[in-house]
This record gives C-alpha cells, structure tokens and sequence, in this order.
C-alpha cells in the first residue's frame, strides 16, 4: 500500500490521481485507492481539508493530485439577495457545510433541509458536483501556505 503523509509545496507536477468525495477530504487517516486503483492510505495531519487542486507527496515520491468527487448536493436559488441571506443563515444556524456562489448555496443532500429552503421561498435542485464548502469562521489554525495564513478550518457539526 503506498503511503502519503505530506501536503506537497513544490512545482513538480503531479502524476496520480486522488478522487475524493467531501467527507473523504476531511479525514487525516483514510484508505483509499488511487483513480488507476492502486491502493493508499492517507496519514495526514489532525484537521487536514483538502481541497481539489491540492496537492500530496507519497513516501515513494511521487506526486498525487486531490480531485473533489462529483456528489449529490442540493443547489439553492432565491429571488433576491435578502432571501439568499436568510437561506444562508438558516443553513449556517444548523452547523451544516455550505458552499457559496453567484447568486446560489450548495449543500450536500438532505431532504429535511431542502424543505427548510423551499419553506425559506428557495428554488431547490439536485445536481451531481464537486463540493468546495466555506470553511469556518472561527477554526483558525490548519492553512496552506499558498493559500494564506487567514484560511480557517471548516465546521462540521454531525
């Protein structure tokens, strides 16, 4: 099984795959496979979010890129800016991950809280999409240096 335990910096580009869906991205201690099927396990740092794009380096050097899985995720649109707001807020007020974007909210699929958006006046959909949630205000701490030393953590409250 081929080990990786590093977030890789550097420019080499990479030359294996690693297809993960959310919830996979956020667990440091995970066995999984390569996208050609070779066998892996992530032993990362406590608190690792990867994210699509980023980037491992495997005990045997190679280099392996993230890729954010397509998954079932809900897709909220709402009339106007103040009712995007109030979406957005109740998403927030139940601790659930939310990807943000022009005029839309994603989240992963939950029938209770797609009623809670249609209640909310939402135009809900299903779509098949990689999920890219906002990370938490407040959990600073875990940052990539590309990224910035501001990068926060993403809550997840289950």
């Amino acid at each position: 099984m081929l080990l990786i335990e590093t977030l890789y910096a550097g420019t080499a580009a990479p030359t294996a795959c690693l297809e993960l869906n959310f919830d996979a991205r956020t667990k440091s201690r995970l066995r999984t496979r390569l996208a050609h099927g070779e066998e892996v396990g992530l032993f990362l740092p406590r608190g690792t979010i990867l994210r699509g794009g980023d980037l491992l380096q495997a005990q045997d050097g190679r280099v392996v890129e993230v890729v954010a899985a397509p998954e079932a995720l809900l897709e909220a649109r709402c009339a106007d800016a103040y009712a995007l707001a109030r979406a957005a807020y109740h998403r927030g007020n139940r601790h659930v991950a939310v990807q943000v974007g022009e005029g839309w909210l994603r989240i992963q699929t939950d029938h209770v809280l797609q009623t809670m958006l249609i209640g909310l006046g939402a135009e809900v959909h299903s779509l098949s999409a990689p999920f890219e949630p906002e990370a938490g205000a407040y959990a600073h701490g875990h940052h990539h240096a590309e990224r910035g030393a501001t990068e926060a953590r993403i809550h997840q409250y289950k």
